[in-house]
């Protein structure tokens, strides 16, 4: 009853092969100068990004270590 019906007889997919494949051209890139503004233009915002990281995982930090130290000093004050 809910066994699939399968053809007696497949018949293949035809299979479409190219007869004159083109070849593959790639478009040309346009040249790119790097000069010393731009590696240090690159080098300084590394280094903004990098510290503004920093800043935020030592806030997190800090902020979790003083909910710690609260919850702590709540418990210990409805304990009396």
């Amino acid at each position: 009853m809910f066994l699939p019906k399968y053809p007696d007889n497949p018949t293949p997919q035809p299979t479409h092969a190219p007869t004159d494949p083109a070849p593959v051209r790639r478009p040309a890139l346009p040249s790119v100068s790097i000069d010393q503004k731009t590696v240090a233009a690159v080098l300084v915002g590394g280094a903004v990004l990098t510290a503004l990281l920093a800043a935020v995982a030592v806030t997190a930090i800090s902020v979790a270590a003083a909910a710690v130290v609260l919850r702590s000093m709540l418990r210990e004050h409805h304990r009396r």
